[in-house]
């Protein structure tokens, strides 16, 4: 058999225990060409710019 706890854990030790599974927000950025918002580090997804060039050829979408 596994061993079972002897007691219930408060909801404050709980608490304590989790403190640092916090979720962080992620780092967004405007970008310079297009304005839109972009990850750091990261090809814009709206221009395709990266550093001033054009890193990814975006596609624009097709129109019926």
């Amino acid at each position: 058999m596994t061993p079972l706890p002897k007691r219930k854990t408060p909801k404050a030790k709980q608490g304590q225990r989790r403190s640092h599974l916090a979720l962080t927000p992620k780092a967004l950025m405007n970008c310079p060409q297009c304005g839109s918002a972009k990850l750091q580090h990261h090809a814009c997804t709206n221009c395709g710019t990266y550093a001033g060039k054009e890193a990814i050829e975006i596609k624009s979408p097709k129109k019926k």
